[in-house]
């Protein structure tokens, strides 16, 4: 495929490099095949322990440079990233269409969300904003001011195999961090296609190698980097179950975590809601990217006088929901990952139905010509109920699980009563129900939309939920002061030394 050369993905990849210098460590071969056909799409060679080390050295030295250079020159270090972003856009999202198996315009929508985040944090590279406060002594100033960490190590899923790297990247990038990566083994190409576009910005601007550096591996290098004390800050996004052993490590020698992981969205569907909305965001919150987004909408909370509207009106349009090879556009379902995914796919369904759930519209793999690589399933939708083991648990995949409820009250407990808080979404004209799900005793989760679904978050406002979804904020709003530390300065300018809260100290 033409597009694999444009972006310098050859048969056999280095997966370690300090920026442009791609180091050969001669170890063990990781295979990326495409969930879309089966195919071997290349190979990649996995860090060592060695390698690791000579880029956490590198970029520790990167970052002595980086951090002297003044913020708005590092954002126009992230403008030219947004524009060389632009230029490989097509080439880029059918990448992440073919290894990760997303639809091509959501392959293409990932990568513009590459390109909003490089515009917002150039934005930001004027406006790292400290405070001033009034000094209760004399002849005294005192403020606040921001500092950039130093490393800072991303761990991102195959899910979004390159917007959530951007989204720390760019913003630690302008804020004068220097960044380490370890994409998804499961999508490696993308990551190492990444690397290659970036690594010719700095060096058109003859910056040091270890500002952006990547390493490829698996679970014990993420170990490694969460064990390191020259991170001061890990990024994680991935289960909660991976993000709990990264909290661990990281709680151990007291450095800092972002963790963006699970979600077990629920979108409330009131008796009052425009129901066109409702099953128009509810099928793309449920089926978009085959179920494989955090934000994907896996319960919908329906008012008990619309359930069986709301569930015919669910069974028709999936009707018409197009299961295929994502790179053609008249499909809205690409595959499952990869079989692993189909297997937990399937043990959802059958534990959904030893629990007693109904299935109104049937889940299964897709056989048959074009299907060969055995990972595309039927979005299927089941009747539940809310206490049901399987339903508190999140599954990757396009399962929609329908629950019952009488009053606001009772769809507010039920919307919250999971162990995940990432998005939620109320589909109501009523103003009273659109308020009191926005309140303090409304919604637990980080998101909380009305009459829009549960998927599809800008890049403006912060991303993240509570509870098992970590608790991390990134992309917009003030996400970038995880990504620097604050520091308090007084500065007298007196003759004298007078002591706070009054104390006398004569010698």
């Amino acid at each position: 495929m033409n597009f694999l050369k444009d972006l310098g993905i050859k048969e056999i990849n280095a997966g370690v490099s300090t920026g442009s210098i791609w180091i050969n460590t001669k170890k063990e071969i990781l295979n990326s095949f495409s969930p879309v056909d089966g195919k071997l799409i290349g190979s990649v060679q996995l860090t060592t322990v060695e390698t690791y080390d000579k880029v956490i050295i590198t970029a520790a030295n990167a970052f002595l440079v980086w951090r002297q250079i003044p913020a708005p020159k590092r954002g126009e270090i992230v403008r030219q990233i947004g524009d060389s972003l632009r230029q490989k856009k097509d080439f880029l999202g059918k990448l992440v269409s073919y290894e990760m198996g997303k639809s091509l315009q959501e392959g293409y929508g990932e990568v513009q969300e590459m390109i909003d985040i490089c515009d917002f944090a150039v934005g930001l590279s004027r406006q790292l904003y400290g405070l001033s406060m009034h000094s209760e002594r004399s002849q005294h100033r005192m403020y606040e001011q921001w500092h950039p960490l130093g490393i800072v190590g991303i761990i991102s899923a195959f899910n979004f195999p390159v917007a959530v790297w951007s989204w720390n990247a760019m913003l630690a990038l302008v804020c004068g961090d220097v960044c380490v990566w370890k994409p998804s083994e499961k999508t490696p190409l993308c990551a190492i296609a990444c690397q290659n576009i970036i690594s010719e910005i700095f060096i058109k601007n003859n910056l040091p190698e270890g500002i952006c550096s990547l390493i490829i591996g698996d679970k014990s290098t993420g170990e490694l980097m969460a064990n390191d004390k020259r991170i001061p800050l890990i990024s994680a996004t991935g289960s909660s179950k991976m993000g709990k052993a990264v909290a661990t490590a990281l709680g151990a020698r007291l450095g800092k975590s972002l963790l963006e992981l699970g979600g077990n969205n629920a979108v409330i569907i009131s008796n009052k809601a425009d129901l066109d909305i409702a099953i128009r965001g509810s099928v793309f919150g449920a089926v978009g990217t085959a179920g494989q987004r955090c934000t994907t909408t896996r319960r919908l909370i329906i008012h008990e006088e619309i359930y069986d509207a709301v569930k015919n009106k669910l069974t028709n349009a999936y009707k018409q929901i197009t299961i295929g090879n994502p790179l053609e556009e008249k499909n809205l379902v690409g595959p499952l990952i990869d079989k692993d995914a189909v297997s937990a796919y399937l043990a959802a369904i059958e534990a959904c139905k030893k629990e007693g759930g109904k299935f109104v519209v049937e889940g299964g793999v897709v056989t048959g010509e074009g299907f060969e690589s055995g990972c595309y399933v039927k979005p299927c939708i089941a009747e539940a109920n809310p206490n049901y083991k399987i339903v508190q648990q999140e599954t990757f995949a396009p399962i929609l699980y329908l629950l019952k409820y009488s009053t606001a009250e009772e769809a507010l407990a039920i919307q919250n009563n999971v162990p995940q808080g990432l998005s939620s979404s109320i589909i109501t004209n009523d103003l009273k129900e659109a308020e009191q799900f926005l309140s303090s005793s409304g919604s637990d989760c980080g998101i909380a939309n009305v009459n829009i679904g549960t998927s599809g978050a800008e890049i403006g406002g912060a991303f993240g939920g509570e509870k098992e979804t970590g608790g991390g904020r990134e992309s917009g709003s003030d996400a970038w002061k995880n990504y620097m530390r604050r520091q308090t300065n007084t500065i007298n300018y007196s003759n004298t030394l007078p002591l706070a809260q009054g104390i006398k100290f004569d010698i």
